[in-house]
C-alpha cells in the first residue's frame, strides 16, 4: 500500500467504530478501511457505525452519502453480551472468538463478559455449543428509561472506539505470541521424539527407522520453509 493510500486508510479507520464485528465482509475494521481506500469496498457496509458513520466516511472520501446496505445488517442500539451461568460449561470457545478479550474465564469454569470492553460484535454467539450467551441492548442509566435508544454512532462514542481498537490490537498480539509459542512447543516435542525415534515407534528395524526419520526430517524442513515464506 502506497503512502497516500495508507494515510487515507488510517483516516477511514479512525472513522469506524472499531467493533471488529466482520459484518462489513472483512476480517476487521482495518481491513475494511484499506479496502475502501483502494476503492474495493463501498462506504455503506458498517451497520454499527450506521448513518452517521457513513457520513463520516463520505466526508473523508468526498463522495455522496448512501443509505446503509441492508445486505450487511441494520443500524441498531449498542448491545452487550451476557453469559447464562446456569448453562455455561467453560469450553473457552467464546474467549477465543472475542476480538477484544472482553470475556474472562478458564477451562471448565464459568465465563463472564466484561461489559465495558464488549463491542456487541456477536462473534461469540455462533461458537457457543450450549447457546448460553445472550445479546441485550445496553442500558445507559443516565438516559433513564428510553423506548427509543440511540443507534449507530449516537449509541457508541470515540472513547469506546479507542478502547476497542487498543484491546483488539493487544488481543491480536497476544494470540500471535500464543501461536508462536505453541508452534515452538510442538517443534521441540517433535525434535525430542525424533532424537529417540526407536522409543517412540513400534518399528524395530534400524533401516526402516532411518527411512522414517529421513521422511520426518524432510517434512519438518518443508514446513519450516513454508513458514519462512
Amino acid at each position: 500500500m502506497q503512502t497516500g493510500e495508507a494515510n487515507l486508510a488510517n483516516r477511514l479507520l479512525d472513522a469506524l467504530p472499531q467493533t471488529q464485528c466482520t459484518r462489513c465482509g472483512y476480517p476487521d475494521c482495518a481491513s475494511y478501511a484499506q479496502a475502501m481506500a483502494k476503492g474495493e469496498a463501498d462506504i455503506n457496509q458498517c451497520p454499527p457505525g450506521g448513518a452517521q458513520g457513513i457520513q463520516r466516511i463520505a466526508a473523508i472520501l468526498q463522495v455522496p452519502v448512501k443509505a446503509l446496505n441492508p445486505e450487511f445488517g441494520r443500524e441498531g442500539p449498542r448491545s452487550v453480551a451476557f453469559v447464562d451461568e446456569a448453562w455455561c460449561i467453560g469450553c473457552t470457545l467464546c474467549i477465543d472468538a472475542c476480538p477484544t478479550d472482553a470475556i474472562f474465564g478458564t477451562n471448565k469454569r464459568m465465563h463472564v463478559v466484561i461489559e465495558a470492553y464488549c463491542t456487541g460484535c456477536e462473534l461469540c454467539l455462533p461458537v457457543c455449543p450450549v447457546d448460553c450467551i445472550n445479546l441485550e441492548t445496553f442500558c445507559d442509566s443516565s438516559l433513564g428509561t428510553n423506548p427509543n435508544p440511540p443507534t449507530g454512532w449516537r449509541a457508541w462514542s470515540s472513547a469506546l472506539a479507542d478502547t476497542a481498537r487498543e484491546r483488539y490490537a493487544a488481543a491480536t498480539a497476544r494470540r500471535a505470541r500464543t501461536k508462536v509459542a505453541h508452534s515452538a512447543a510442538k517443534a521441540a516435542q517433535a525434535q525430542e521424539k525424533l532424537a529417540d525415534l526407536a522409543a517412540h515407534s513400534r518399528i524395530s528395524d534400524p533401516i526402516v527407522l532411518d527411512h522414517k526419520k529421513a521422511v520426518i526430517l524432510a517434512a519438518m524442513e518443508r514446513a519450516r520453509q513454508r513458514k519462512a515464506s
